[in-house]
């Protein structure tokens, strides 16, 4: 069985995640475990950006969330509209 990464929430993003609307921290708890598990899970569109190891993925057609993989952490950086959720606004 694979091994779960750990998460690590940054400032902005916490800030950022309780600003959506609550159906949608909803269902970014519902889908952190897949995340988790496999952050290259087909749902996520996950795709890397510039930098070692940083990613955005999408938790809906206009919501996004940035993160890094470091070591057996995952940093969640960003979320939100597709500017906010990759760190443009």
């Amino acid at each position: 069985m694979a091994q779960l990464l750990t998460p690590v929430f940054t400032e902005k993003f916490r800030k950022q995640f309780k600003k959506l609307p609550q159906i949608l921290q909803k269902r970014f708890d519902t889908k952190l475990p897949i995340l988790l598990s496999n952050p290259n899970h087909p749902g996520f569109y996950s795709r890397k950006m510039g930098g070692v190891n940083h990613f955005e993925g999408r938790l809906t057609k206009h919501y996004r969330f940035t993160y890094a993989m470091v070591e057996s952490e995952i940093w969640l950086l960003t979320i939100g509209t597709h500017d906010e959720g990759l760190g443009k606004k």
